[in-house]
């Protein structure tokens, strides 16, 4: 059997709790028959604390909403500039489990970043994708009834400043870039693409069960 590929679908820049409580309704009415999707957007600029997040973390969110949320991890920063990629996905029909997922996220921005120039790597315990000792993507799932939502973020041309208003991903000092700062300049339509077509190839749509 091969898993049909993942609905895309393209919501442009938006406000971050209509398109999380929209994930959140997805994942509880879905059934064994629906179809994966791969949500792409930009946020409005917004604060998100995951479950395991400490209030020591924010430091100073100005006038930016902090947002509590129930995906994994610390604190992150979203904002124009930057894409996100929700991933919908049924990990049971798919036969992978969290770890597999992670990684197969991981491996497919480390791909395309390869195919711009850019050297990163993942860390062990530390889920994202880095350059050098920069970060450069974020990513937090939930995982309910084997059934994820949220995804990850990818920093493309915005503005860093806010993640100085926190400790990203809970990790004091942590450094983040973007594709920008390191030459590249990209629309985000293109990267979107060539992402979500990595994702599908490394997460394993296309190998038969």
């Amino acid at each position: 059997m091969v898993i049909p590929t993942p609905d895309i679908r393209q919501l442009g820049l938006t406000d971050y709790e209509p398109v999380w409580q929209a994930m959140k309704t997805f994942t509880d009415e879905r059934d064994d028959n629906t179809r994966d999707e791969l949500w792409v957007t930009e946020h409005h600029p917004v604060y998100t604390q995951g479950l395991n997040g400490r209030s020591e973390h924010l430091l100073n969110t100005g006038q930016i909403p902090v947002v509590q949320v129930d995906r994994g991890g610390q604190v992150t920063y979203h904002g124009p500039g930057q894409l996100v990629v929700y991933c919908l996905l049924d990990l049971n029909r798919l036969g992978i489990g969290i770890r597999s997922l992670v990684t197969g996220i991981e491996n497919a921005i480390i791909a395309v970043l390869a195919a711009y120039g850019i050297d990163s790597q993942a860390r062990s315990g530390a889920p994202g994708v880095y350059v050098g000792d920069a970060k450069i993507a974020a990513l937090g799932l939930r995982i309910r009834k084997g059934r994820s939502y949220h995804g990850l973020s990818l920093n493309l041309d915005m503005d860093l400043a806010p993640f100085v208003g926190i400790d990203p991903c809970g990790y004091s000092g942590m450094a983040v870039t973007q594709l920008a700062d390191l030459g590249v300049k990209v629309e985000q339509s293109r990267i979107s693409r060539e992402l979500c077509d990595e994702l599908i190839h490394s997460i394993g749509y296309h190998r038969s069960l």
